[in-house]
């Protein structure tokens, strides 16, 4: 249902205009990440879990994808190549997101993966960036927000 709302969990998720439900970004920026440390088998052991469940058939070749993604995600770090990693991360939140569509009750399942086994792979400063964040704003006449979850820089003429 591209572009549609789907239910999961118990939660209403939307993937419209770009946004894609929180839990499927950490966990896809956390499996990309966890990539690039030593215990990378731990996270991929745990990312082919939840394709045994939904498509088993595919086990073998998720597996072999995420061999290559580490390979991708360790090229891309020792380059400096922060886009690169950003655009694998992309793409195993995409999948996620498929698995999720597929079978929504995986929700619970992928948000206790990405709390117990992968966040807890990352270096400290990587983890704290996986956390979730939720931001609202109203503005009405001429007012203006700016929010940001990092840095922020604003240049008005």
């Amino acid at each position: 249902m591209a572009g549609g709302l789907f239910e999961y969990g118990g939660d209403l998720a939307t993937e419209v205009g770009g946004y894609m439900d929180p839990l499927v970004m950490a966990a896809g920026t956390a499996l990309v990440g966890a990539m690039a440390t030593d215990t990378w088998q731990q996270a991929r052991s745990s990312a082919v879990a939840l394709w045994r469940r939904v498509h088993p058939q595919r086990v073998q070749a998720i597996e072999e994808e995420l061999a290559d993604v580490r390979v991708e995600v360790l090229a891309a770090r020792e380059a400096g190549d922060s886009e690169a990693e950003a655009g694998l991360a992309a793409d195993w939140q995409r999948r996620l997101l498929r698995l999720l569509r597929d079978d929504p009750s995986l929700a619970d399942e992928l948000r206790r993966l990405l709390d117990e086994e992968l966040t807890p792979l990352l270096p400290s400063a990587e983890a704290n960036r996986i956390g979730s964040v939720e931001m609202k704003a109203r503005a009405s006449g001429r007012a203006r927000i700016y929010q940001a979850v990092g840095n922020q820089t604003i240049n008005e003429s």
